[in-house]
């Protein structure tokens, strides 16, 4: 069985950084895209960045040029680099796998636990 354990949230001031990482964990063989989503009080989940399993990406408007989205399938984990953070960027920040190959089972839609992400001064 899969599963996703993520970290590297915090509080932050506007113009700071963070980093997430997300480490997928079982007997995998193989991981599609890999992405970061996030959801503010009140409002909808929303993708914030994709990664294909041959590397090709995805960003939300709202953060291109600020967040990169990188993976190391050595390691089965994804990370999200957050630069120049601002305040609309506070929210839960959840780890998404839409499919991943283990021994004899396929896996779809698998979840993290979600990283509080907080951007105040």
């Amino acid at each position: 069985q899969v599963q996703l354990v993520e970290s590297g949230g915090g509080l932050v001031q506007p113009g700071g950084s963070l980093r997430l990482s997300c480490a997928a964990s079982g007997s995998i063989f193989s991981i599609n895209t890999m992405g970061w989503y996030r959801q503010a009080p009140g409002k909808q989940r929303e993708l914030v960045a994709a990664i294909a399993r041959l590397g090709s990406t995805n960003y939300a408007d709202s953060v291109k040029g600020r967040f990169t989205i990188s993976r190391d399938d050595a390691k089965n984990t994804v990370y999200l680099q957050m630069n120049s953070l601002e305040p609309e960027d506070t929210a839960v920040y959840y780890c998404n796998i839409d499919r991943a190959v283990t021994t004899g089972v396929t896996t779809y839609g698998l979840w993290g636990q979600g990283t509080q992400v907080t951007v105040s001064s």
